[in-house]
C-alpha cells in the first residue's frame, strides 16, 4: 500500500504545469521551466534538515536561499529567477495551499505574483497536500520522490549534478550546525579529503554559520542589506585563510560586504587587538578615492552575540602581522 502511495504521488510530482517554450529552456531540464522541481527540491533539502517539522512551509529567507542555490549551480551564468514564481503556481497543480496574509484585504490573484514582496504581501506561507506532508516527513519515500523528480525534469547529462546540489544544501547545513557547536575547533574536514564535494560542503557550511552569526551584517562597516529574492550584500571571510590553518570554525571567520571583504584580503584593513578596525595608510595612496573607509578607523566591529564565537585574537594578530599594511 505504501508503495502504490509513492507511485501515485511520483505520478502527480511528474506531471506539474510548466512551461514547455523550446526556445527559452533547454534539453538539459528537458524543455521545461525548472522553477516547480526546483523548489520541491529544496523544501524536502528543509525537511531532510528537519527546518519543516509541521505541514506549514515559510517564504522565508532560508528557503529562498536554497531555491537560489540549486539555480546558481545548475543553470547558466547569468540567468535569474526567484522562488515567486513556482510557490503560489504549485496551488494550481494540488501541491500547495496558500494561507493569506490576514493583512492583505482582497482575493489572491497568483498569475500577479512575481516578486518575493508581493508573495509575502499577499500569504504567510503555505501547507503541503497532507499525503505529500507525510511522504517528504519520511525519509525513505522522500528520496523516492526526489529521485522521481530529477529524472523527469533533467537531462541524464545534469541529474548528477542536481543531485549532488541536494546532498551538499544538507551536509553544509550539518557542517554549519557542528561550526556552531562550539568555538576553537578544528575543521571536520581534513586536507587530505579535500574532494570537490567536501569543499562545496565545507564552503557552503562556513557560509551559513557566519553569515547567520552576524545577522547578514557587515563586521567591519556594519551594513545590511538583503532582497526579497534572497540577496545578501555580506560574504562569509576567513581570518586566515584556509590553504593557511584549515580552519573553518567561527573565530576564524568573519561576516564581510564586498568591499571591505576585497580590504580586508589586500591588507588595506584589519581589526586591532580590542576589536577596532584598522585603515591602511595606502587606502589614500595612488589617486584612490577611498569615500567612507576612513571613517570606519577606530571604530569598534560588529561581533556576534556570543562571545565564543567573536573573531579570535590569535588568528587577528597573524593578519594583522602577514597581511595588513600599515
Amino acid at each position: 500500500m505504501k508503495h502504490s502511495a509513492i507511485e501515485k504521488m511520483s505520478l502527480r510530482l511528474t506531471r506539474l504545469r510548466t512551461d514547455k517554450n523550446r526556445k527559452r529552456w533547454t534539453s538539459q531540464t528537458c524543455h521545461q521551466a525548472p522553477h516547480k522541481p526546483f523548489l520541491l527540491l529544496a523544501i524536502m533539502d528543509h525537511f531532510a534538515q528537519g527546518f519543516i517539522t509541521e505541514n506549514f512551509i515559510e517564504p522565508a529567507f532560508d528557503l529562498v536561499d536554497t531555491f537560489n542555490h540549486y539555480w546558481q549551480v545548475i543553470m547558466p551564468i547569468g540567468t535569474r529567477s526567484t522562488m515567486a514564481y513556482p510557490f503560489p503556481r504549485l496551488q494550481n497543480d494540488g501541491i500547495l495551499q496558500l494561507i493569506p496574509n490576514p493583512e492583505f484585504n482582497g482575493k489572491i490573484n497568483i498569475e500577479s505574483i512575481t516578486s518575493m514582496k508581493k508573495l509575502r504581501q499577499v500569504c504567510i506561507g503555505a501547507r503541503l497536500d497532507n499525503e505529500l506532508f507525510f511522504l517528504f516527513s519520511q525519509p525513505g519515500s522522500r528520496e523516492q520522490l526526489r529521485a522521481a523528480i530529477i529524472n523527469h525534469y533533467f537531462s541524464e547529462a545534469i541529474r548528477q549534478a542536481v543531485a549532488e546540489c541536494g546532498i551538499v544544501n544538507i551536509k553544509s547545513y550539518e557542517y554549519s550546525q557542528e561550526l556552531l557547536k562550539v568555538s576553537e575547533k578544528p575543521s571536520l574536514f581534513k586536507a587530505a579529503d579535500e574532494v570537490t564535494q567536501n569543499i562545496k560542503i565545507r564552503d557552503q557550511g562556513f557560509r551559513k554559520a557566519i553569515v547567520r552569526l552576524y545577522e547578514h551584517r557587515c563586521a567591519l562597516c556594519g551594513i545590511r542589506m538583503m532582497t526579497p529574492e534572497g540577496h545578501t550584500v555580506v560574504e562569509a571571510a576567513h581570518i586566515k585563510p584556509w590553504s593557511e590553518s584549515h580552519d573553518d570554525s567561527p573565530t576564524n571567520g568573519m561576516s564581510l560586504c564586498r568591499l571591505c571583504h576585497w580590504s580586508f584580503d589586500e591588507g588595506l584593513m584589519s581589526v586591532g587587538s580590542d576589536y577596532e578596525v584598522l585603515v591602511s595608510k595606502r587606502v589614500a595612496t595612488e589617486n584612490n578615492y577611498p569615500g567612507h573607509i576612513f571613517t570606519l578607523s577606530d571604530r569598534v566591529i560588529f561581533k556576534p552575540e556570543g562571545e565564543t564565537f567573536w573573531p579570535g585574537q590569535k588568528n587577528l594578530a597573524w593578519h594583522r602581522d602577514k597581511i595588513f599594511t600599515k
